[in-house]
């Protein structure tokens, strides 16, 4: 008798400390491949040709959104809209991304979500590809004007300065140098030399040829930051306050470097193979928060910053019956769904409901606002300008996003409400045919309107057909714009005066008239 009290006892005193757990803030960990396109996995393409089953397991355990988008097409502004809750041509970069030896982006004063975990008592880590600059020390030459990098010098103004507690990655793409590891400020190796390789030598693992620390492994960096990552885990896991790790991998970009066993194992392409060993890596993400206790606790994000690059061949993957871009026009770079609509699955055990799909409109901006609720902090004027709350999605509501603008890396915009898309530009955007240039060539129009649900492929350009629709879309963009915002509150200056007319287009009169 008194071993089956003891054993109710005991069974009560674990339900206890699991529901104390349940309780808990959850940690949080947002992992962001690079370069990924909607179709290449299992959980947002069912007859996907690249097997994903560890991702496809995430999914089916939490909820996956069907219409999720990145606020830009290409890396640098992404990443910005990620930390920032802010749409990126609000900053000074109107176009293109940075190089591994830009200066900083994001100013210390500017509100991140790093800044708002650690508002909330969060340990805040980075550890990846940054690609939103760092100082680095430089050597001034003869004229004054620096040109080489001190590496025996610190970096300043990392990710430190924009809320986060530690650091531990690489500059900017893994194609671009200087290839060293930083580490909260410090480089862990000097180079010795420099490396690189050709698109003729390797037209997948191609590199940009520039110094390379000796404890840099082009080949090896992906399995060592999650390495990395794993060890960051089941340290904090020991702790009692929760943590925030930001993860943005380096791949499937180039350099394309699968290694065994999955170099050669989709059977298609480098780029396949790549994919296959991200998914066995975010496999091994998954076990660790299991053997550590806070799995059920834990959300885990997982996106892209972009869609697909043309660096993963599309032809190739054609062959096999596989389109990363799911059928939708254009790849990374465009402001084409291709560009910027992406996979993006949220798993929470304690928190989000198994199974669930969901249709809501999401943008990466969103994490913010997403973040804000979950630690319950008020909403302030400056700081997730253009960023609503998921929270309500993982329990099937509504997020009252409405509408969607989108960046391309030259610079176009489009602006999305409902199924009805306006592209500000004659061609891509950026680089699938036709170019800018081109389509200015071919004497097509400034603009495109696109009805997405009878017109996913965005083929049949309705802008004279739909000349009301097009004026409300201008007006509504104009407002965002101006505002400084898309969600509600005060208005909010931008960094810069922010053009988004394409030559010879104006805005519509205020008594309707169809814009010029």
């Amino acid at each position: 008798m008194m071993t089956r009290i003891l054993a109710c006892i005991l069974c009560l005193g674990s339900l206890s400390l699991q529901a104390a757990e349940s309780k808990k803030t959850p940690n949080v960990i947002f992992v962001m491949a690079d370069d990924l396109g909607i179709c290449d996995l299992q959980p947002t393409n069912p007859d996907c040709k690249i097997k994903t089953p560890h991702l496809l397991k995430m999914a089916q355990e939490g909820i996956t959104f069907l219409d999720a988008h990145s606020p830009s097409a290409v890396c640098t502004p992404t990443r910005y809209g990620v930390l920032t809750g802010r749409y990126n041509w609000r900053s000074r970069l109107a176009r293109g991304v940075l190089n591994g030896t830009s200066e900083h982006l994001i100013p210390a004063d500017r509100a991140t979500v790093a800044h708002l975990m650690r508002e909330a008592g969060y340990h805040t880590q980075m550890i990846g590809k940054w690609h939103l600059g760092w100082d680095w020390a430089k050597i001034a030459n003869a004229n004054g004007k620096g040109n080489k990098i001190d590496f025996t010098q610190p970096v300043k103004n990392g990710p430190d300065i924009n809320g986060f507690d530690g650091y531990y990655g690489h500059c900017g793409s893994l194609d671009m140098p200087p290839y060293v590891w930083v580490n909260t400020g410090n480089i862990t190796a000097v180079p010795e030399r420099e490396e690189g390789v050709t698109s003729k030598e390797d037209a997948y693992g191609w590199y940009r040829k520039g110094p390379i620390g000796p404890d840099f492994n082009i080949d090896n960096v992906l399995p060592h930051l999650f390495e990395k990552s794993l060890e960051h885990i089941k340290t904090r896991a020991k702790e009692d306050s929760p943590f925030f790790l930001y993860l943005p991998l380096p791949a499937p970009h180039t350099p394309i470097v699968p290694v065994p066993p999955f170099k050669d194992a989709s059977g298609m392409n480098p780029y396949a193979d790549f994919v296959m060993q991200v998914d066995h890596h975010m496999g091994e993400l998954l076990t660790t928060l299991k053997d550590a206790g806070i799995d059920d606790n834990t959300i885990v994000f997982f996106t892209s910053d972009n869609g697909c690059s043309p660096q993963g061949n599309f032809q190739v993957l054609k062959e096999y019956g596989h389109d990363p871009s799911a059928g939708y026009r254009g790849h990374k770079a465009d402001i084409y769904e291709g560009g910027h609509r992406v996979p993006f699955i949220v798993r929470w055990p304690s928190g989000i409901d198994a199974g669930q799909k969901t249709n809501a409109l999401a943008c990466l901006t969103d994490l913010y606002a997403t973040m804000r609720e979950l630690t319950g902090q008020a909403t302030e004027d400056h700081g997730g300008e253009d960023s609503f709350s998921l929270m309500p999605a993982f329990e099937g509501k509504s997020t009252g996003r409405q509408n969607l603008i989108s960046h391309s890396i030259g610079g176009s915009f489009s602006i999305r409400e409902g199924d009805w898309k306006l592209c500000l530009a004659a061609g891509s955007g950026g680089w699938s045919a036709p170019r800018e240039p081109e389509a200015k060539k071919q004497g097509l129009p400034a603009m495109q309107l696109f009805n997405l649900k009878t017109d996913r492929a965005e083929q049949t350009n309705l802008l004279q057909k739909e000349q009301k629709r097009v004026s409300s879309l201008l007006n509504l963009l104009h407002e965002q714009v101006t505002q400084g915002r898309c969600t509600p509150g005060n208005a909010v200056s931008n960094d810069r005066v922010v053009s988004f007319l394409p030559k010879g287009v104006s805005l519509p009169k205020a008594n309707g008239n169809s814009p010029k």
